[in-house]
């Protein structure tokens, strides 16, 4: 069962699929975010004939296997009363894994198109990156996207009755729940079944990389230092392999585009963002970061310092989850001793939000105090401490409080 949020989302799905424009349609996101489930469901409910097909394995591969498939939904077009063909549904999962799949659909779909074939078609990808790099370059203005972020507090509570301090230990990978009460066999699963399978199978396979032991290690590091801003050459000093700032960046942003790790931007106004700046490393879901280190919820609560760069990290992870589908962008500030935890930046407003959590932190709100006096129209925000519950920010939607 769907928690409320995607069932929302294939509920526009469905709505879009029962509009007579053709659009294709693209569900995204990381690796078990329930995109597949999503996608059934919404099979279940559509009144016609449908294909689902997956090229998540072996021996599926390429333009041939995916005509096929696009063949098998054509002929499935019943003819309807006065002559006019009702639509048909092909779903293609993993797409991103076929060489030249975009260059396939586009030729497929734009036949289609020209021959008035009713085909709706809906691909699903856990490599957002690539397949955001295959819309772009061959399927301009031919698509929509639903992007799927990991599970959220409030959706881990409705399915498995999580409280938000768990999820914060454990984060949203809702099929590591039901091991999550032995956390040495849930720490297990989510290093082999999540961590590993995804690096090696939507990064390594799906994009060169020249140094797979490299990025690993940056992997491990984000983790390690959530919550902390890193120079790329701290970072060179701490891994082993050779490598560049510039590698580095790169590396970060594919394991940011699977949903793992990311490296948050200073802000800096309107100007435009260096690259070369100094990131804040981030994880995108707190079970990365407390399977890694292998600190369990008894340890967490020993820990302070730990705890509090995990809760800083599970806040970021909340926001993180609205800014991948375009609702806000998401940055640090420093300047000199002054910081500030998170700037929010949306349509409408830029947020300074500070997490108190019991860690201590010199200066106290000296940070906010700088970052307004440089940007006196942003608006402060403290959550934890005498500001908004914890419990309240991380269970509501992000863009309620910014």
């Amino acid at each position: 069962m769907l928690p409320t949020f995607r069932r929302a989302q294939a509920d526009i799905l469905q709505a879009r699929l029962r509009e007579p424009r053709r659009f294709l349609q693209v569900v995204s996101g990381p690796r078990q975010v329930g995109k597949t489930t999503l996608v059934r469901q919404v099979l279940e409910d559509f009144a016609g004939p449908a294909v689902y097909a997956t090229a998540d394995e072996p021996g599926l591969r390429g333009g041939i296997w995916l005509a096929q498939q696009w063949e098998r939904a054509r002929r499935l077009i019943p003819d309807g009363d006065h002559g006019e063909a009702r639509p048909s549904l092909l779903i293609l999962d993993e797409v991103q894994k076929l060489p030249d799949w975009s260059e396939t659909v586009k030729r497929l779909w734009d036949e289609d198109t020209r021959e008035g074939a009713a085909v709706k078609v809906v691909l699903l990808g856990s490599a957002p990156l690539l397949m955001r790099q295959g819309l772009t370059e061959s399927l301009a203005g031919r698509f929509e996207t639903i992007h799927l972020p990991h599970w959220s507090a409030r959706e881990m509570g409705d399915a498995f009755g999580w409280s938000v301090e768990q999820w914060i230990v454990q984060g949203g990978y809702p099929g590591s729940a039901p091991l999550a009460d032995d956390f040495e066999r849930w720490s297990r699963y989510v290093r082999d079944a999540l961590v590993e399978t995804t690096i090696s199978r939507d990064v390594l396979l799906m994009t060169r990389v020249d140094k797979p032991a490299l990025l690993r290690q940056l992997f491990e590091l984000g983790c390690l230092y959530s919550g902390q801003v890193l120079s790329y050459n701290k970072m060179l000093g701490q891994l082993q392999d050779a490598g560049n700032t510039t590698t580095l960046a790169g590396y970060l942003e594919l394991l940011a585009s699977a949903g793992m790790v990311a490296g948050l931007p200073k802000y800096s106004g309107r100007q435009v963002r260096q690259r070369a700046s100094s990131p804040k490393l981030q994880v995108l879901n707190t079970a990365l970061m407390t399977a890694v280190t292998g600190k369990g919820p008894a340890e967490v609560d020993e820990d302070r310092d730990y705890r509090g760069r995990l809760v800083e990290s599970a806040v970021g992870a909340h926001l993180a989850a609205a800014g991948s589908s375009g609702r806000l962008q998401l940055h640090y500030w420093r300047q000199g001793n002054h910081e500030v935890d998170f700037v929010v930046e949306t349509s409408s407003r830029i947020t300074a939000l500070e997490v108190k959590s019991g860690r201590p932190r010199p200066g106290g709100h000296g940070g906010t105090a700088a970052f307004l006096a440089a940007y006196p129209d942003a608006t402060p925000l403290l959550v934890g401490g005498d500001g908004i519950p914890l419990e309240d920010f991380l269970l509501a939607d992000p863009l309620r409080w910014v």
